[in-house]
């Protein structure tokens, strides 16, 4: 008992490191299943933006007023001039490109006129077009001074960059108070969760949109105060990994939005704008930006109002790791402990239901009343991977009876033939029985060349790479794997439970380890290995099949001249160059319609007659025409006119590569007749 729970306590320890490897380095697709899984926080709060934030939205009123966007800049000035009252008015657009000299006159005196005002720019990592000279002597006067040097002195917190911007023109950059970003970086799902604080430029940091805003409203520069903090004015803002801030969303119908029609045509009055934060910015289809968050679609300018309401509402989301950590930790052993006290299943299942239930409780309690954001899906991750691991080995260790047949027979027998075997068990007693069976070999060809250029680890691997599908295509067909001989493969159809069109099986069975074959070849060419070629032999015969050897120690295996024929008739694949060969005793057992090529007669040591051969092919448009020439050369071959035959033959071997046809070429270079072909012992 002390062992078993020894092994639980183990192996809860490596679900423990497998689960943190996957939360720690976010892999993907958990990251993206996890924030999805924590959205639903903000369904659940009910909090309320700043009213000292709004957005102003060149909206589609405002287009079926003005006209399609861009406007002529006067338009936009109007609109400033009413915004005048307000403490400072962020810039979600850019006019990157001149118009005339009074237009832009115009818009630039009116960002002058404003108390404050920041301008918006775009990073990039690629563009065509360089920042001047000029446009970063303006722009760096909005750099992030302070913040640099202390990052440059201690280290942390570690900011994005992007090589290029597109900025305002001069005249409209100089007349703004500062300059932000309004760049963002998207999750791994592609939605917006979490809002930059700065980044670098030409080797400079700047802030975001929102911060240079807080900058001129509240007056005060941001500085850094512990390794993953930093201070503007009374609001401390704690950073994450990336240095970005977890953004708290709101119900979108909570945002104040309001018109840019509005507010230039005085329906809106100025005095509403009094000491007011304003954004302005694009929701307009195919001018505004749209992007996607854990509460829809929001236009993204509502990015910068959800961060400023964040910390002047005092709404900043705590996120602390450790806490997401120790929970996964707790919730691996939790099954371990369901382990240990209850012995019902369903009693532990309940245990490990209901804890989770109650921290998912707690947690979501203290996200909506306190801002305590915990991950709480890679708990849940622990928690089944564990319940999974765990209960699947306690349920291992408790089934025991039908152990020997399992443990002697999964790995050669197909799981339909494995049941019907366990609920016969008699078939397996010591002795052997008589019965028809459909025999397969298949061998490497050229495999002593493979093995002297390969190191023996290699060689193994190869080996195991290769039997791994060969394996599964005699399994997938209902057949039995009697051995691995060294690189040969030896299996049988029809025992130790009948198996109806066993012939057949053999022959879907072959043709899909060719198959399975072309497949591995392909990676083995990738990773730059030899190519493995093979051949196959199928006979059907009368064998003796059953538990062969003494009481204690017996193996369930075949013999018969019909095994040796089989193990013969695939030796000869590599005569012919052919990749599968059938006796005359398959080919009359099968049932169904098989792309077949018949040989020659061949004789056997021990039996009268001579035994008939078939290539089994690939059913192909391409072999269907090699089948077609080949029995009309074959036919003309048989009435010894060797000239016709030869010319198709040849035919044959030109444009198809086709081995056998040089076999019978060379047949009839040395005049030799059809058939009676004497097989040696192999």
């Amino acid at each position: 008992m002390v062992k078993e729970k020894f092994l639980y306590f183990l192996v809860s320890i490596v679900v423990v490191l497998v689960v943190l490897v996957l939360e720690f380095y976010k892999v993907e697709p958990f990251e993206s299943f996890s924030l999805h899984f924590n959205d639903i926080d903000f369904e659940l709060q009910q909090k309320e933006p700043s009213k000292e934030v709004v957005f102003v939205a060149v909206d589609e009123p405002s287009v079926n007023e003005f006209g399609r966007w861009p406007w002529k800049r006067e338009i936009i000035a109007q609109g400033l001039e009413n915004l005048r009252q307000s403490k400072a008015v962020l810039m979600d657009m850019i006019f990157s490109e001149p118009t005339t000299p009074k237009q832009d006159a115009i818009l630039a005196d009116s960002l002058a006129n404003l108390d404050a005002s920041v301008c918006g720019f775009f990073l990039r990592h690629n563009a065509t077009q360089k920042t001047t000279q000029e446009e970063f002597d303006v722009l760096s006067d909005s750099a992030l001074d302070l913040l640099q040097s202390q990052v440059a002195q201690f280290g942390n917190p570690r900011f994005a960059f992007a090589p290029y911007a597109e900025l305002n023109i001069v005249p409209i950059l100089e007349s703004c108070s500062l300059s932000g970003t309004f760049s963002t970086i998207r999750a791994s799902d592609d939605k917006l969760r979490e809002y930059p604080i700065a980044f670098y430029f030409q080797d400079m940091l700047y802030p975001s949109l929102a911060i240079a805003g807080l900058r001129l409203v509240l007056n005060q520069d941001i500085q850094r105060v512990s390794p993953f903090e930093v201070q503007l004015g009374k609001y401390k803002i704690h950073l994450n990994e990336n240095s970005m801030v977890r953004l708290n969303f709101y119900h979108l119908k909570q945002y104040n939005i309001i018109s840019f029609l509005d507010v230039a045509t005085h329906k809106i009055e100025p005095e509403y704008f009094k000491d007011k934060i304003v954004v302005l910015g694009i929701t307009e289809v195919g001018a505004g930006d749209i992007v996607s968050t854990p509460i829809g679609t929001i236009p993204g300018p509502l990015l910068h109002y959800t961060f400023l309401s964040n910390l002047l509402e005092n709404h900043l989301i705590i996120e602390k790791p450790v806490f997401s950590f120790s929970l996964t930790v707790l919730f691996v052993f939790i099954p371990f402990l369901a382990l240990v006290f209850f012995k019902n299943i369903t009693l532990r299942m309940l245990f490990n239901l209901l804890s989770y239930g109650a921290i998912y409780a707690v947690v979501r309690y203290l996200f909506v009343e306190y801002m305590f954001y915990i991950d709480l899906f890679y708990p849940l991750v622990g928690l089944f991977f564990s319940m999974i691991v765990l209960e699947g080995i306690a349920f291992y260790r408790e089934e025991n009876s039908s152990r020997f047949i399992k443990n002697a027979f999964s790995s050669y027998l197909s799981g339909e033939l494995l049941e019907e075997l366990m609920q016969n068990p008699n078939n397996l007693s010591l002795g052997g029985q008589r019965k028809e069976l459909s025999i397969l070999f298949s061998d490497i060809r050229g495999f002593t060349t493979i093995s002297e250029s390969m190191e023996a680890e290699e060689l193994v691997h190869l080996l195991n790479d290769y039997f791994t599908p060969m394996t599964q295509a005699v399994l997938e067909h209902q057949g039995m794997l009697d051995k691995y001989i060294g690189d040969a493969v030896m299996a049988f159809f029809n025992a130790p439970v009948d198996v109806e069109q066993h012939a057949d099986k053999a022959c879907l069975s072959a043709l899909e380890m060719i198959e399975k074959l072309q497949i591995l070849n392909q990676k083995l060419a990738q990773e730059k290995k030899p190519q493995i070629a093979i051949g196959i032999g199928i006979n059907t015969a009368e064998v003796i099949v059953g538990n062969m050897g003494s009481d204690t120690r017996f193996n369930y295996t075949i013999m018969g001249d019909g095994v040796n024929l089989a193990s013969r008739v695939e030796s000869l694949t590599k005569y012919y160059g052919v990749e599968i060969l059938i006796t005359e005793f398959t080919y009359k057992k099968l049932e169904g319609n098989y792309l077949l090529r018949q040989i020659e007669p061949v004789a056997v040591k021990g039996k009268k007659e001579a035994v008939m051969l078939y290539e089994l092919l690939t059913d192909t448009p391409k072999n269907q025409q090699r089948v077609k020439l080949y029995k009309e050369a074959l036919g003309l071959y048989k009435q010894e006119k060797t000239l016709q035959a030869k010319e198709i033959f040849t035919i044959l071997e030109e444009q198809y590569s086709d081995k056998l046809s040089s076999y019978f070429l060379s047949a009839i270079a040395t005049n030799k007749p059809w058939g009676l072909k004497k097989m040696e012992k192999k």
